[in-house]
């Protein structure tokens, strides 16, 4: 049942989907439910500390209007076929990572949530008749429900969904067939205390990264890509393939990262809670 009237939905037009972001879901997160505009507020003062409040004001009501379209593009993106697909997501340096996945046994892209990013998994399915597979990482959500949900958008661009903790087993099993493997991490997810992690300078703040795209690249020799979004305009995004030299991968993505948010802001999920954990104090004998 969920499925039929997801697929209905999807199939509204794009402009339909932006009006219902526009005044029904706008108002309601940010108006009325007021969603973890506390967080945002908080991250976008500590981000931008030399920013005016007009100016991080105006920032946080962008934002929202990219959460709500978020909302609808990735309703709208369940029920996009090729064509319309490849022409609200654009790839830019497609061939580098293609050649990489095709050469070298397989590759790693890490993302960030940047934009509409369900929409990111359309690669594959570009590249399935060369034998590329894409496997998208993920953490499972606390609801089964929306959990299941978001696997049945996720996978039905043709790729496969693999969560985090069963990654490694999944990478040695791919390692033994004829297929050609690019991963999708979203890799600006907030590491818990006990995850290996690198500490850097983030948006003038500490900031710990997961390193696993760096220890996986390392351990398996795949290259490691930064996926640079932007968007031109509204619903429409194009992601640029950025090779990522093998030495300090973590450290290298932090920046690209920041200069992508720094950019086009509101494009980024501000409302993590990104800044949660702390940098460990050194003590010294």
């Amino acid at each position: 049942m969920k499925h039929n009237v997801l697929y209905i939905l999807s199939k509204l037009p794009l402009r339909v989907h932006h009006f219902f972001a526009d005044w029904l879901i706008y108002p309601l997160v940010y108006h009325v439910m007021h969603y973890r505009q506390r967080i945002v507020d908080k991250n976008i003062r500590n981000a931008f500390p030399d920013w005016s409040d007009q100016q991080r004001k105006a920032l946080r009501k962008r934002f929202y209007h990219q959460f709500a379209d978020l909302i609808v593009e990735t309703i709208y993106g369940y029920g996009m076929n090729d064509h319309v697909m490849r022409e609200h997501m654009q790839y830019i340096n497609e061939d580098a990572l293609t050649n990489a996945c095709l050469t070298q046994g397989g590759a790693i892209t890490m993302l960030a949530h940047l934009g509409t990013w369900e929409w990111l998994a359309d690669y594959g399915r570009r590249h399935q008749h060369q034998g590329i597979q894409e496997c998208n990482v993920y953490r499972r959500l606390k609801s089964p429900f929306f959990d299941r949900l978001m696997l049945d958008i996720r996978s039905k661009r043709g790729g496969e969904c693999i969560e985090k903790n069963l990654l490694l087993r999944r990478m040695l099993q791919i390692r033994d067939t004829d297929l050609k493997p690019m991963y999708g991490m979203l890799s600006d997810q907030k590491p818990s205390p006990r995850n290996a992690h690198v500490w850097t300078t983030f948006l003038n703040q500490d900031t710990a990264f997961l390193n696993g795209s760096e220890v996986l690249s390392q351990k398996f020799g795949y290259p490691c890509f930064y996926g640079y979004v932007q968007s031109p305009k509204r619903g429409y995004y194009t992601m640029t393939f950025m090779p990522m030299s093998p030495e300090h991968i973590t450290e290298e993505y932090a920046r690209l990262l920041e200069q992508n948010i720094l950019e086009q802001p509101h494009l980024w999920l501000w409302t993590h809670n990104r800044w949660k954990h702390k940098r460990p104090q050194v003590t010294h004998a």
